[in-house]
This record gives C-alpha cells, structure tokens and sequence, in this order.
C-alpha cells in the first residue's frame, strides 16, 4: 500500500506518547495566555490591528507575486528601512516567514567548499538551513566559544557561525560578543537568529545584537521574526547593504516566495512604530520573566534563569510534559510543551512566555496553576 509505512511511524509515535494534534482556538479564548510568543502583547493591540486593516484595504488581500515581481510594495520598502533603522544595520530584506528568511541567510552565504558552525542548540529552520547549504557543517556544542574557535581553524575557505541569540527552549542567551571575537580572529561571518530577542532585547527592544554591541557590524547578519515581538507576520534579514544584495540575487527562499502579504507588512510596521514610542515594553517582559523565574523557583520547580522572555519548566518526562501542560489548560492556563523530538537534549520541559501586559495577579496566578497541577 502507498504511504503504508505512514501508519507504523503513527503507531511508533503513539507508542511513546509524541503524537501533536492541532487545537483550534477561539477568538475570545478564556485561557491565560503564556504559550504564545506575543512576548509585547501587540498581537491584538489596536494600532497593531488598524495596520493590518489598512495595508489590506491599500493593497489588497495578497501581494500578488515573487518580491522580483510584482510582490514588492511601498509599505514592504517601508518597512524594511525602519526596521534596519531600529536595529542599527545598514539594510534590511524582508520575507514571508522568519523561516524563510534563516534558510536565505544560510543557504545565500555558505558556498561550494565554505565551513559552516553551528550552535547545538539551534532552531530548526538553521539547522535546515545548514542541511541546504552546499558548505560543510560542523555541529558544536551548546553556547560554547571555546569549540567555535576550533571548529573554524579546521577549514581554510570561507566560513560562518550560525546561532541563536536567544534559544527557544530554555530561553537562554548565546556568548554573541564571544562567537564574534572567534568569527574575527578567522575572518568568518556571524549569522544569528534574533527571532527571540527583537523586542525583548537591547535599548528599546532594539535587539540581542545591539545589545552586544555588533548591530551594523561589516561582518555580522541578523535574521529576525515578524511573528513574535512585533506580533504579526513574517521575517527579514538584517545587514550590509552588499550582503542584502546578494540574497535579492542569490536567496531561493526570496527570489521564488511569493511576497509577504500587505496586511502582515502593515501590522509589522505599526508594531514596530508603537515598540519605538513605547520602548519600556521590552524591560517589562524582561522583568516579567524574571518575576515568573523567581516564583516558581521559590515554589520548588526546576526553572531555567530567562536571559530574555522565555521561561522553561522541567518536566519529569514527555508524557508528564504532556499530562502536565493538559491539566494546565484544564485549569484555564496555555503553556508550551516541550518534549523529545522537539528538544536536542531529550529533557521535556513546560515553555512559559512572559508578556509584557501580563499582571502581576496574572503572573501569581499562573504559578499557583502550575503548582496545582504538577505531576
């Protein structure tokens, strides 16, 4: 039977309890919301939402097209000069997805005979971007400069760091300042992915490499999400102007991607504008998440310190990981769930978002509902 083989990997899934099943949610949720990744609350903000309402009624429902073609609006030029502006790069590349934007500065920038390092701790869509690129790839461990350093003495054409700046699963900051001063001492490029600091991160939210102090680098690339901070859609690159260039003339993910819609670029922009003006909600979800971090250590729990806003949970296993997270909802609280094969360590944990407009009765709140239910 074709696909037969699908039903054993389903049996084999269901067999370790990893099965994912998609879960609907309303508009009006009743849930307290800490899985989601609206780290400023903007998601929903008006501003945010009146951007998107009018790039559509400008623009239309779609973009139409490649960005070659007819998919590059005004309001994507736009947004793409204010963010690089925020961010202190001399360029910015926008995309339909923070994914496809890793693949591009990845793929784009590792040649035929290049040496790619890569943190252990990365993101899918680096490590896929890895697997795509035509350069070799070495794996190093997690946050660690020391293995960076000798990883890149091993090859002699052109070579990049790629890594997270903030890691998804435990919510822990990479040695960016480290990782730069190795690129430099072999003439390597340093491409991280920002998706978690944007907003969190930095004066004003400006970012983890502004933070460390490499925003507009000659020799340091940025990718970003539109999707988290700035709640909305979508993903760009940050850079050198040449470095742009080339991945509007070499980034499959852009060249043959239909544009990002206009109402995403619109909500972008809004958000980023309103982030601008209001630049106290990056230290409030900080400050939130260290809240979370001290109550539910204080409470007994195994959480990991957040260098941003992510707060990871241990959990005693993938299915207490799982029974854990349900009687969570059951209780009125949304929390991620982390667990093998999603997790490069095998440890399953509960993944909390601190946002920015959370309370602190909220935050109370959540704790005692994590405390209440734990396995």
């Amino acid at each position: 039977m074709a696909f037969g083989w699908i039903d054993e990997q389903a049996e084999l899934r269901r067999r370790a309890g990893l099965v994912r099943t998609l879960r609907p949610r309303p508009a009006d949720s009743p849930l307290l919301d800490l899985a989601s990744n609206d780290y400023l609350g903007l998601a929903r903000h008006p501003e945010v939402a009146e951007g998107a309402a009018a790039a559509a009624r400008t623009w239309g429902g779609g973009s139409t097209g490649s960005r070659l073609v007819t998919g590059t609006t005004e309001l994507h030029t736009e947004l793409e000069r204010e963010l690089a502006g925020f961010c202190g790069f001399e360029a910015a590349l926008v995309f339909s997805s923070g994914y496809a934007a890793n693949l591009a500065a990845v793929t784009a920038l590792a040649p035929h005979g290049s040496l790619i390092v890569s943190d252990a701790g990365n993101h899918a869509s680096l490590i896929d971007g890895c697997r795509l690129a035509r350069g070799v790839t070495q794996v190093v461990p997690h946050s660690d400069p020391e293995a960076v350093r000798k990883a890149l003495r091993t090859g002699e054409g052109p070579a990049v760091v790629v890594s997270d700046t903030v890691f998804s699963v435990d919510g822990d900051a990479a040695p960016l300042a480290a990782y730069a001063a190795a690129c430099r001492e072999r003439g390597a490029g340093l491409v991280v992915d920002d998706a978690h600091g944007l907003g969190v991160l930095g004066d004003g939210g400006r970012g983890a490499a502004q933070a460390a102090g490499l925003a507009g680098a000659e020799d340091v690339v940025v990718t970003v999400t539109l999707s988290k901070s700035l709640g909305s859609q979508g993903g760009a690159v940050l850079g050198p102007a040449r470095v742009i260039d080339h991945l509007v003339n070499a980034a499959r993910t852009f060249i043959f991607d239909t544009g990002l819609a206009p109402a995403a670029a619109g909500a972008a922009l809004a958000a980023l504008r309103l982030l601008r003006r209001e630049p106290e909600r990056a230290a409030r979800a900080r400050g939130v998440a260290a809240d979370l971090h001290a109550r539910l250590t204080a409470a007994g729990h195994e959480a990991v310190r957040p260098d941003a806003a992510v707060v990871s949970v241990r959990a005693p296993s993938p299915e207490g990981a799982v029974r854990w997270a349900a009687d969570c909802r059951t209780a009125g609280l949304a929390v991620g769930c982390f667990r093998p094969p999603s997790v490069p360590d095998g440890i399953s944990r509960l993944r909390l978002t601190a946002r920015a407009d959370l309370s602190e009765a909220q935050v109370e709140h959540a704790v005692r509902v994590i405390g209440e239910t734990r396995p």
